[in-house]
């Protein structure tokens, strides 16, 4: 396992996380005890959770896994709030008011006093960014949290957010959370820039887009069984009906798995080592139902793509840019030689 900083601050992580998600729903709390514990004799570091993974089970399970194991200082603790926890109108949002209750209740499942990385879940339009903002200021100087995070901000939502903050004088956030995937490259436009000229290191979540990149849906056949597609095949971005009928999805899937069968190598593993390499990333979050799936995961930590693999993948997966404002020529009006000329 290797390490890097929290985005720009010193705390350190490992560069692959273990994500929570399936905890107490996919993964009863023995099976995620059993994950937690292999995690970190791997050498992993960073548990990543928020408060609406089945309803606050999933905090719960670490919670009784941190006690048992005397693991808490040793593992970087980060979790979220934002989507409902109840039936309410405060009862969801990033409002001064719904941020205090859910962080104080995440603490409370968790059995700590603080976390390492308190991330706001997403975007809320309705509450001023600053009422957000200012309460993680507060968690900060409480002693509740020690970094702030976002997660799934758009590019200018990100922008206007570090604006806010450094006009303020506040604690600078450290990380974004996003989707990114072989699948899921168009947060290269603008989203990852803004985040690297603001020092947020990235924590991409569903890197093996939904299952897709590991090769086990087909293109043909609906999915059935014990699969998260085969539970319900129209699920989210992942969608099956989409996704088997998009040519590049196709071309992506044919490079990893070209890849893995001439590096004798899993697919999973192929499609995690070329995003670990990405800019700005800090660490990769591993979500697995199984332990099966878990050891898999971790094995991507010892591989390391050439640069005709990767050309590959960059190739296969390029999301094809519109000419304006990402594609070349939108670029190309964006950059100037250093020595000028009409040219």
């Amino acid at each position: 396992m290797e390490y890097r900083t929290l985005g720009g601050s010193g705390t350190v992580v490992s560069t692959y996380a273990l994500g929570t998600m399936t905890f107490g729903n996919e993964t009863d709390e023995d099976g995620a005890h059993e994950q937690l514990d292999r995690y970190v004799e791997a050498g992993g570091n960073f548990v990543d959770t928020a408060d609406v993974y089945t309803a606050g089970a999933s905090e719960n399970i670490i919670g009784h896994w941190l006690a048992k194991s005397g693991a808490r200082d040793n593992v970087v603790l980060a979790t979220k709030g934002r989507f409902p926890m109840g039936d309410g109108p405060n009862d969801l949002g990033t409002s001064r008011r719904h941020l205090r209750q859910a962080l104080d209740a995440s603490l409370t499942r968790l059995g700590v006093d603080h976390v390492d990385l308190y991330q706001l879940h997403s975007w809320d339009p309705i509450t001023p960014l600053q009422e957000s903002l200012s309460f993680l200021e507060d968690a900060v100087r409480a002693g509740k949290i020690l970094y702030g995070g976002l997660s799934n901000f758009t590019g200018w939502q990100l922008q206007k957010a570090c604006d806010l903050i450094d006009r303020r004088g506040w604690s600078p956030l450290v990380t974004l959370q996003p989707q990114y995937n072989l699948l899921v490259r168009e947060i290269e436009w603008e989203i990852i820039p803004a985040a690297q000229d603001n020092g947020l290191g990235l924590l991409p979540w569903s890197p093996l887009g939904g299952g897709w990149l590991t090769g086990k849906y087909s293109f043909d056949e609906e999915p059935t069984g014990e699969t998260r597609l085969g539970d319900d095949p129209n699920r989210g971005v992942e969608s099956w009906f989409r996704r088997s009928k998009n040519q590049r999805v196709r071309d992506v899937v044919e490079a990893v798995r070209a890849i893995a069968e001439a590096r004798g190598v899993s697919m999973a593993q192929v499609a995690l080592a070329w995003l670990v390499d990405r800019p700005a990333i800090t660490s990769v979050i591993l979500g697995a139902r199984t332990m099966t799936q878990l050891d898999d995961n971790l094995a991507a930590a010892d591989l390391y793509l050439t640069p005709e693999e990767t050309q590959r993948l960059d190739e296969a997966s390029d999301p094809g840019a519109a000419d304006y404002p990402y594609g070349g020529p939108g670029v190309d009006q964006r950059n100037r030689p250093i020595a000028g000329g009409r040219a």
